[in-house]
């Protein structure tokens, strides 16, 4: 995609929510929400906000985004919606993903969480209240780290798959054909460095405050746990995201392990036609399922 392309993207998704935003009343809850806000700046410090906020916040938000793909599996109504139904989670397999899962986010992750108070010092990142930007722009800057991240995921994430480099780092995420939700950030810590460096581009072009780290981390363990749920389930709202791979597009990833590379959108993946198999494997699905 040009960067004439991507910047009209952008440009879209400033206006829509600004629109959007003009018409929608007063919030009830940002009198709670600013009360909270307040009483967090006074009880903690910058260091324990950036730092201890932001590890309750992802693991927080990771386990509970997690937690409905884990129930589906004990639902069968669910299982019409499990996109390989033929190979179901197990404990072993979940099992094996949480100690990973551990490992990763407390020996690799936590150290650059570290770091987080440190980068807000430095670019200069206001905490207080009333320079946090209204949630319409929030949401358009997380739009734009999206971008970001996409593209630095898509041509990171397709040279791990080099035949020369695959087994040694990106095979471990691979390890389950079928993916699973909390399967999102299970990876070799050296694929957690370099694919996880493309969420911090978008924060240092967009972030104006501390709430757009949080709010981007929120965003960005939905998506990528929704894409890793193994279920494609109808009423989503991710779908209304323009582009959005869904859980379908990377599923097949983990089952065909070439092409579909993208994170979050397809555009790339369309350009670059690393989609193609993909598009063959559902134009068979939905034949077959309208059979």
């Amino acid at each position: 995609m040009e960067v004439n392309g991507t910047a009209d993207i952008l440009s879209s998704a400033f206006l829509a929510v600004e629109y959007v935003d003009s018409f929608l009343p007063g919030n009830p809850l940002q009198e709670p929400l600013k009360h909270a806000w307040n009483h967090m700046l006074q009880n903690y410090s910058k260091f324990q906000i950036a730092t201890w906020g932001s590890l309750i916040v992802h693991e927080l938000i990771y386990f509970l985004f997690c937690l409905p793909g884990f129930i589906f599996q004990f639902l069968p109504f669910m299982q019409k919606y499990k996109i390989q139904p033929d190979k179901p989670e197990t404990w072993e397999k979940q099992w094996k993903c949480c100690k990973m899962l551990l490992f990763n986010h407390f020996c690799i992750q936590l150290p650059l969480i570290c770091g987080t108070y440190y980068f807000t010092e430095f670019f200069s990142i206001p905490y207080d209240w009333d320079s946090m930007p209204r949630w319409s722009f929030i949401l358009a800057q997380c739009f734009g780290c999206a971008v970001i991240e996409d593209t630095w995921h898509y041509f990171l994430h397709r040279a791990l798959h080099h035949r020369r480099i695959y087994k040694y780092i990106h095979k471990v995420h691979h390890d389950f054909t079928a993916p699973f939700g909390m399967q999102a950030e299970y990876a070799h810590p050296a694929e957690t460095v370099i694919l996880g460096a493309g969420f911090f581009i978008g924060i240092m072009v967009f972030c104006n405050h501390m709430i757009l780290l949080w709010a981007w981390v929120a965003f960005r363990l939905l998506e990528t746990i929704d894409v890793h749920s193994g279920y494609d389930i109808p009423l989503n709202p991710l779908h209304l995201i323009p582009f959005y791979a869904g859980a379908r597009f990377h599923d097949f990833h983990h089952m065909n392990f070439v092409g579909n590379y993208g994170s979050t959108f397809t555009w790339w993946d369309r350009l670059f036609n690393t989609d193609s198999q993909f598009k063959k494997h559902y134009t068979q699905h939905k034949a077959v399922k309208s059979d």
